[in-house]
């Protein structure tokens, strides 16, 4: 079996979890006084929030985000939840209109043990994938390699939501 190693993740998952008490990244967005725009805040909805991730593994990674903070789906309610599954329907409308994906990537990572960067408030990734994205720049060179920046994936998909 062949083991690829990537020490730099060990650095991203001690520090964003390391306080628990730390101010909550997707609370924080919500407090700030930028605009949407400024925010890469792509739709809000009754009981959820659409976001880019400002940390994608590709171009178009959205985030589906609840207003209130919980650390578990189980505590949400279920119009959160449906509505939060009819958002991830428009995502992955959005990307298929957009990027013309070969699949798409979409669930949640509940808990730190779990791979959850911000464990203390789920959400879910949506990201459009091609056969072959993923390459060894990441692994070798620590480096992810994305086509375009925020600001133009944010002026694409605004206006599909």
């Amino acid at each position: 079996m062949d083991v690829l190693w990537s020490p730099w993740r060990y650095k991203y998952i001690k520090e964003s979890c390391a306080d628990p008490n730390s101010d909550c990244v997707f609370c924080s967005i919500l407090a700030s006084s930028a605009s949407d725009e400024e925010k890469f805040i792509l739709k809000r909805a009754e009981f959820n929030f659409v976001v880019l991730n400002i940390f994608p593994y590709a171009a178009g990674h959205i985030l589906i985000v609840p207003f209130e903070h919980f650390a578990d789906i189980t505590s949400a309610s279920k119009a959160a939840t449906d509505e939060m599954m009819d958002l991830n329907k428009a995502a992955h409308l959005a990307l298929r209109t957009v990027y013309s994906p070969e699949g798409i990537n979409s669930g949640m990572n509940i808990g730190r043990a779990a791979g959850a960067g911000v464990a203390g408030h789920y959400h879910m990734h949506v990201l459009p994938r091609w056969v072959g994205d993923a390459n060894f720049m990441t692994t070798i060179g620590e480096t992810r390699t994305l086509p375009e920046s925020l600001t133009e994936t944010y002026s694409k998909l605004k206006d599909k939501f």
